[in-house]
Order: C-alpha cells, then sequence, then structure tokens
C-alpha cells in the first residue's frame, strides 16, 4: 500500500492513538523479532526501506558469515535495554555538550574583542559561526567513517579531538587563533552530532525509535538555547577563557565515561570482524559478510570502498530526492532558529531594558515550546507507525513518521509573526516571550519527524544520512545570522520578522509533498550506495 493512502488513514488514526495506549500483542522483546500481532517490514528497496526484517544469518556452506541466531546476543538490537539506553544516554550527552558549545562563546563575544584587540564586528560574530562550518567539514567525514570502521573508534576521536580543541580556544593568542581553533573544535564536535542518529538506528527496532531519538534530540535542540545563558554567566563572573576551560572539562569528564563504557554498535563492522576472524581460524579465504551488497559479486579494494563510503552523504544530498528537499527544508528551519538565539537578547535588552543577567530569561519561549513538542511527538510517534502499520497489513513505511509534520512547519511562521509585531510595538514582555513558544513547538517537530523519517528510511546509512542533514543545517545555521542586523536595521522587528515568517511558510509544501509521494520517490528513484 502506497503512501497517499496511509495519509489518508492518519487523521483516524491520530484521535485514536491519544487515547489508550496501542496493543502490540506483547512487550518488546530484546531480540529484532516483532511483536506477534503486527509485522513492521518495509516494502521499499533493500537499500532505502526500514523495518526489523529478520537478521541474516550465517551460512558457512555458501560462505556467508552473519549472526548466530535471531537471538544471537552479540547483535546491537538484541542487546540488554539496560546497555542500549546506557550507550544512548553517553551519546545524548556529549551531543549536548557539542551544540551547547556553538553559542555559549556569544555572550563573551564583547569580553573576547577587549581581550584579543578586536574592533571587527565580522570577526566577532564569525568567532561563534565558524563553529557550523566546522560541523559541515566533520560531518562529512565522521558518518561515512563510523560506517567503515565503526562507531565507538570514530567516537573516541572526535571527542577528544573536541576536547583538546577547547584548551587551545582557552589559550588562544589572538582573535585569528580563536576563530582557527573554533573551526577544528566544531570538526570535533560533529562527531557525536552525526553518529547520534545511527546509534539509534543500530539499538533499536522502528517501533521503539520515537522515544530513543527524543532523548538522541534534546541536545541538538536545547544545547544553542542554553549556550548564551551558561556563557553569560561564565564570562561575566570567571572571564571569557573559562567558558572554554568550562566546555574542557565537562567534555573531558563525559568523554572518559564514555570510554570506559562505550560499545561498539554498528552490526556491518561486527560481522565484518567476525569475518575476518573465522577466515583465520578456519583457513577460508572466500567468506564474506552477509552485509555485503552482494556476496556474489568481487570484492572491492581498500581505496574503492573508502571512496565510495566517504562520498556518501554528499551523494545523499544531492542525488536522493527526498535527502535534498528535507535537507533543505531543515537548513532553512535551523538557520531561522540561528537568527532567533542571536538576536532574541538584544531585542529584550534595547526593546525592554533588561540587564545582562536576566536576558538569558527570554530564551524561556522557544524552550518550553520545545519541551512541549518532545512531550507530545515521543510518545505519539511510535504509536502512530504501530496503528498505521496494522492498518497497512503490517508494511511499514518511512512516511508514517510525517503525519503531523505539516501542522509543525505551519507553526514557525506564526510565531514569526506574533513575535516580530509584538516587539515592534514593545508589547507587554511576556507577549512576545509567548510568541515564541510555537517555533519552538513547530521546530521540534520538525528537528524529530525528519531525522526519524531519515533513520528509518536509511537504517543501515543513518549516519551519512544524518551527516547529509547537518551539512546543509550547519551551513545556513552558520550564514542566516550574518543577515540579520541589516535585516532589522532596514525592515525592523515587525517587518523584518514578517519576511521571515513568509520565507517560511513557502517552505511548508516541501514536507506535505514528501508526505504523500515520498514512497513513490524512494522506489522509482533509488540511489546506489
Amino acid at each position: 500500500m502506497g503512501a497517499t493512502k496511509v495519509a489518508d488513514q492518519t487523521v483516524e488514526s491520530i484521535v485514536q492513538i491519544t487515547a489508550d495506549p496501542i496493543e502490540t500483542g506483547q512487550e518488546p522483546k530484546e531480540t529484532t523479532t516483532e511483536p506477534e500481532d503486527v509485522t513492521i517490514s518495509s516494502g521499499a528497496p533493500a537499500e532505502s526501506g526500514t523495518g526489523a526484517v529478520p537478521i541474516p544469518l550465517t551460512d558457512l556452506d555458501q560462505g556467508v558469515v552473519g549472526w548466530d541466531s535471531q537471538d544471537d546476543p552479540a547483535m546491537p538490537m538484541n542487546f540488554p535495554k539496560a546497555r542500549k539506553w546506557v550507550l544512548l544516554s553517553l551519546v545524548s550527552l556529549i551531543t549536548f555538550i557539542s551544540p551547547l558549545a556553538t553559542t555559549i562563546v556569544a555572550p563573551a563575544a564583547s569580553y573576547i574583542d577587549a581581550d584579543l584587540h578586536n574592533s571587527s564586528s565580522i570577526l566577532s560574530s564569525f568567532v561563534t559561526s565558524v563553529y557550523l562550518l566546522g560541523y559541515v567539514v566533520g560531518t562529512l567525514l565522521m558518518g561515512p567513517a563510523s560506517e567503515i570502521w565503526g562507531r565507538r573508534p570514530v567516537m573516541s576521536v572526535a571527542n577528544w579531538s573536541f576536547v583538546v580543541w577547547q584548551i587551545c580556544c582557552a589559550e588562544a593568542p589572538s582573535i585569528g587563533a580563536l576563530i582557527g581553533f573554533r573551526f577544528l573544535a566544531g570538526i570535533g564536535g560533529s562527531g557525536c552530532m552525526t553518529l547520534n542518529g545511527g546509534v539509534v538506528a543500530d539499538l533499536f527496532v522502528p517501533e521503539e525509535r520515537g522515544g530513543a531519538n527524543a532523548i538522541a534530540a534534546l541536545g541538538v535542540i536545547f544545547g544553542p538555547v542554553l549556550g548564551p545563558v551558561c556563557g553569560g554567566f561564565i564570562a561575566q563572573r570567571a572571564g571569557w577563557r573559562w567558558v572554554f576551560w568550562t566546555i574542557c572539562i565537562v567534555s573531558g569528564v563525559i568523554s572518559i565515561t564514555i570510554e570506559v563504557l562505550n560499545r561498539e554498535s554498528y552490526a556491518p563492522v561486527l560481522i565484518a570482524r567476525k569475518t575476518a576472524r573465522l577466515s583465520k581460524e578456519l583457513g577460508r579465504a572466500d567468506l564474506r559478510s552477509c552485509y555485503d551488497k552482494n556476496v556474489n559479486d568481487r570484492p572491492q579494494t581498500s581505496w574503492q570502498k573508502m571512496k565510495q563510503d566517504l562520498t556518501r552523504p554528499l551523494r545523499m544530498l544531492f542525488f536522493s530526492r527526498v535527502v535534498a528537499i528535507f535537507s533543505t527544508y531543515m537548513a532553512l528551519i535551523y538557520g531561522l532558529f540561528y537568527i532567533l538565539i542571536t538576536t532574541v537578547t538584544t531585542v529584550y535588552s534595547d526593546t525592554y531594558h533588561w540587564s545582562p543577567e536576566i536576558t538569558g530569561l527570554a530564551y524561556l519561549g522557544p524552550s518550553l515550546g520545545f519541551l512541549l513538542g518532545l512531550m507530545f511527538i515521543a510518545p505519539t510517534s511510535d504509536k502512530l507507525i504501530v496503528k498505521l502499520t496494522k492498518e497497512n497489513k503490517g508494511i511499514y513505511e518511512p512516511e508514517m513518521r510525517l503525519p503531523f509534520i505539516v501542522v509543525f512547519g505551519t507553526l514557525v511562521p506564526i510565531a514569526f509573526f506574533w513575535y516580530g509585531w509584538t516587539a515592534e510595538y514593545a508589547v507587554f514582555w511576556i507577549v512576545p516571550l509567548i510568541g515564541l513558544m510555537p517555533f519552538g513547538f513547530g521546530m521540534l517537530g520538525i528537528f524529530f519527524s525528519i531525522q526519524m523519517y531519515m533513520i528509518d528510511a536509511f537504517p543501515r546509512y543513518a549516519a551519512s544520512a544524518m551527516a547529509a542533514l547537518t551539512v546543509s543545517r550547519s551551513l545556513l545555521g552558520a550564514l542566516l545570522p550574518l543577515a540579520a542586523p541589516p535585516l532589522y536595521n532596514r525592515l525592523g522587528l515587525g517587518w523584518g520578522n514578517t519576511l521571515l515568517g513568509f520565507i517560511a511558510l513557502l517552505m511548508v509544501p516541501a514536507p506535505y509533498y514528501l508526505w504523500k509521494t515520498g514512497h513513490h520517490l524512494r522506489t522509482k528513484y533509488p540511489i546506489e550506495l
């Protein structure tokens, strides 16, 4: 059944899932087998399909190495629940620190300029935004690298690189050196941003991924909002260099914990290691991994495989229509988000004459919106796909993650209109603050829905899919805020935010289009991954 019929069933399903929990036949087991009354499998091609299909098993007669059984405890989806949530929590912790480091330096800009003798406002702004450009470079390396060598070693290298460059930032002797170190820190910080979606895909079956992704997404959303609050307090009390020392200490402690408790979770890498071990033990050079695209094909050389893997995020971004559309949409929303968080404190200090100590309260609006959005979509998403899968004769489609996204997208322009005009006329301070809540709610829903869709549509290459998303959104997140000062200076808060709201409104049909036609696009225009 295609996505169109699934979409037509959605309104009735949404009403029903808000009442009692959906019965799935039994509690999910610590295996990849599905609940008895729902078989979640995809009708999409193998390279773009989702769902917990039976895991591939070892067949030495055919020279194929896989898992020992459907209940093989070495299979990451069969890990005990406690181990799964520990692994996810560790990734989520560092994923909170990395985006927090994006904006934590913004309130310290005046202190940095004075200490490093910088008079250029462009360089001052670039200290913040260059970190996101590091994300662009880093994600293109980290995502594919984790699909070559595994999540664990790539996560370790990225985390410790992030820690080391924070030390360099703290000791930077000039504004140029600080910008360079921030760029390199962004490359290291991109690792967790890219791998968190991959870890969710590694450990959880589709009907469990909504709750897991809610935990993974917390840091990505809340980190940039809380960064300026923390940075302003630290810079004022201890000096701007301690902004970086604080990040270094906290991320260092988390990285040590990850080193001790982290385990490899990428199934193809685990089976590749098993294949190498059995080939040596049995003296058989013919053994192949069950995750090779075609076990009858001649093995690729190391260079061929590396070239294919490292270019995967860009190929997904430019040649997959669903990835291109969603990446563009998320990038726009993320850019608008960074415009808000880099200007809202100025609005409240200039318009409402708030002191620097309390301007951080301006972030309560979007933060409450994020929290309410998370409370709504996290429990609803998984229940919805179970319900829609039942109605679709047991066939799961990634587009089942998208029914709410049109509503979420509509809330974003409403927030800009509300916030912009109430701030323009200096309406009582809480009114524009409340106006930012729909933005937080809508952005959380958009981010969550798109990330879940990409994980489910490309489960094996979820890290590369996350890399494609991160590249596009980091570019606009870095560049769009640079246009905010001239925009507001020329048009004012009212018309300036109205323009941004109309831009967001024009993009709303994009997710609706993919909700209705995503299945068709994925199956008719597959890409070679």
